[in-house]
């Protein structure tokens, strides 16, 4: 086996002649080769030795890429059994971990990510077959695509959460995105067919049981990254979810470096909860404190070109801080870290879930709404207008792309719908709102919703914006490992009732239940959370002289998505906004930085040739 560069990608070429066009391409940019049992090449890319766990058995190949707790030997017994690539899943059933299934069986490929989207696939018409990738970028380099600007302007407004479906498509014309928890399989002809393999569970658990699934489930994912005696870096906010994978690391015998960023702002609470969950972990843990004053400003790194991602995303705010980190991790002789990222999105269910439940109304489910309502301070015309709105999403979808052509009026709203209401920022043009609307209405013709009811839709959508960020994070410099967005942790939250796994009277009920006894008393009480409002308007004040420079050849501008002198105002003067601009105001810096990178890489630089050894994966 070679020894990889370090990187990590891979393409997926079906079991034909006509791959080897595409094979002799990317060859001297990659460090591993799989070939199907007839010979030909099937995965080409690079990767890392513990990262991957390829088993050949008979006519089948099975590659598990990423975090998986099943050894070889076991894969290969299950791979033996396999005839068709209808039975791959079977091989990896009961996994714990985060990764990408690859097989070929019998001249047919099988191929797919995550449920949560952590691990994603995309597809591409390539030399006149179809071709599998783990980066768009890739497909992108490969078919010369050019960028979607309808994608580009929908992005503008939200690039953390874009509405569904566009939350998860490509970039880029011509490279097709595969839905998080669907498959790619393609056929020794050269035909391909996506097809689901992940759906979510039903909800029907109470929250003791509920929270018992997702103890086991959370300890089975720390426990399939750490080694007993492995020093690991952790964050530790103080909050529930960073402080768990903490106690739960430590319990798997890792030595820890916790890491706790202390905000600016007056009153946060965040350093004296870590401490508290500090003393209590084992005494041979090494606690490092940040205070953010001392780290590099947010929006460092603007004037550099950086490589480019899949698409924009909201990594280029903290980026240099993250950087700083990772050497002071280094020095402590941590080279992976554990995340709470996601937590929020999958133990926490958004309150649609109420929506559900007001058509067989009980008293808990009353006094929930009067005390969300309260909480939220909606109205009670608000309230009454989400309740009884009964569109379906594609209905839904069609009413949000003719709102954003004839805007409405500001009225109260309510998180009791399919989703938030679609928005562009004021800066947006004619022609971004135009474009923007086209996808919605596309979406809305084919689009069925990501379950049936409205609350399990929103909270799925909710866990699988937490594995946009794991991808967007996982590039860091360091492996980034976060546990929240395993499959194995989103089913377990997916299956507790929502009326208990959210109240309006407690901070993540289902969270608190499941660590209970393995938490400090404070933390799982915390009712509060950190905020770095003020670091954010801290560098966006600093980097005044790059945003205007940006301003005069900005490539939202050229290519007719943004008014200047409004982006101007919300670069310069963010702070003159309403509050509700602000993600507004920070997605568009983060899509412009994403098209500028691209224009100065037009090649990825994981594709760039490299030095390697001749041997190759069997």
């Amino acid at each position: 086996m070679s020894r990889s560069c370090g990187g990590r990608w891979f393409v997926v070429l079906p079991d034909r002649e006509a791959a080897s066009a595409v094979f002799g391409r990317l060859r001297r940019s990659a460090c591993r080769v799989v070939r199907h049992a007839s010979g030909r090449p099937w995965l080409v890319g690079c990767w890392a030795d513990q990262d991957a766990r390829v088993v050949e058995a008979g006519g089948a190949r099975l590659v598990v890429l990423g975090v998986c707790d099943l050894d070889p030997a076991r894969l290969e017994r299950r791979a033996r059994e396999l005839r068709t690539v209808g039975g791959v899943e079977s091989a990896v059933a009961g996994a714990r971990g985060s990764f990408h299934l690859l097989a070929s069986v019998a001249g047919e490929v099988y191929a797919r990510g995550t449920a949560a989207g952590d691990r994603r696939l995309f597809v591409a018409d390539v030399d006149g077959i179809t071709v599998g990738a783990d980066r768009a970028r890739t497909l992108a380099w490969l078919t010369g695509a050019s960028v979607d600007l309808g994608q580009v302007a929908a992005r503008m407004g939200s690039v953390g959460s874009p509405m569904h479906p566009l939350d998860q498509a490509s970039m880029f014309h011509g490279v097709r995105a595969v839905a998080p928890g669907h498959a790619l399989r393609m056929d020794r002809e050269g035909r391909s067919t996506v097809a689901a393999w992940w759906r979510p569970p039903t909800a029907e658990l109470p929250l003791a049981e509920g929270a018992a699934g997702l103890r086991d489930a959370l300890r089975g994912a720390v426990a399939a990254r750490v080694r007993p005696g492995e020093v690991w870096a952790s964050d530790l906010s103080g909050g529930m979810d960073s402080t768990s994978l903490c106690f739960l690391a430590a319990e798997s015998g890792a030595r820890l470096v916790a890491l706790t960023l202390a905000p600016s702002a007056e009153g946060d609470e965040d350093l004296g909860y870590a401490r508290q969950a500090a003393a209590l972990l084992p005494r041979d843990t090494t606690h490092l404190v940040f205070p953010v004053t001392e780290l590099p400003p947010y929006l460092i790194g603007l004037d550099e070109w950086a490589e480019p991602q899949d698409e924009p995303s909201l990594r280029i705010r903290d980026l240099a801080q993250q950087n700083r980190l990772i050497r002071e991790m280094r020095a402590h002789g941590a080279d992976r870290r554990l995340c709470g990222q996601g937590g929020d999105h999958v133990v926490l269910p958004p309150p649609g879930h109420l929506h559900d439940l007001v058509r067989r109304p009980k008293l808990l489910t009353l006094r929930q709404l009067a005390g969300y309502a309260a909480k939220g301070r909606w109205s009670y015309a608000a309230t009454a207008r989400g309740l009884l709105d009964r569109r379906s999403y594609g209905s839904w979808l069609a009413a949000q792309a003719k709102a954003l052509l004839n805007p409405p009026e500001p009225a109260p709203d309510t998180p009791l719908g399919w989703g938030p209401p679609v928005t562009m920022p004021p800066w947006a043009t004619a022609d971004a709102r135009a474009l923007t609307a086209h996808l919605l209405r596309e979406a809305a013709a084919s689009t069925p919703p990501l379950a049936a009811a409205r609350g399990q839709h929103a909270w799925v959508y909710q866990a699988r914006q937490a594995g946009r960020v794991a991808c967007a994070y996982d590039q860091y410099g360091m492996p980034l490992d976060m546990p929240f967005c395993d499959d194995a942790v989103i089913e377990a939250c997916l299956r507790v009732r929502a009326q208990e796994a959210a109240t309006p009277w407690s901070y993540k009920p289902l969270l608190a239940a499941a660590m209970r006894s393995l938490l400090p008393d404070a933390v799982l009480g915390r009712t509060t959370k950190g905020d770095f409002t003020a670091e954010w308007h801290a560098g966006m004040k600093a980097h005044q002289r790059h945003l205007t420079s940006w301003l005069e050849d900005a490539h939202l501008v050229a290519a007719g998505l943004a008014e200047r002198d409004a982006l101007r105002r919300a670069w310069l003067s963010p702070g003159t906004l309403p509050a509700r601009e602000g993600p507004a105001v920070e997605s568009t810096v983060a899509v412009e930085a994403w098209l500028r990178d691209l224009a100065h890489h037009p090649t990825p630089v994981y594709l760039e040739e490299h030095p390697r050894d001749s041997a190759t994966v069997p």
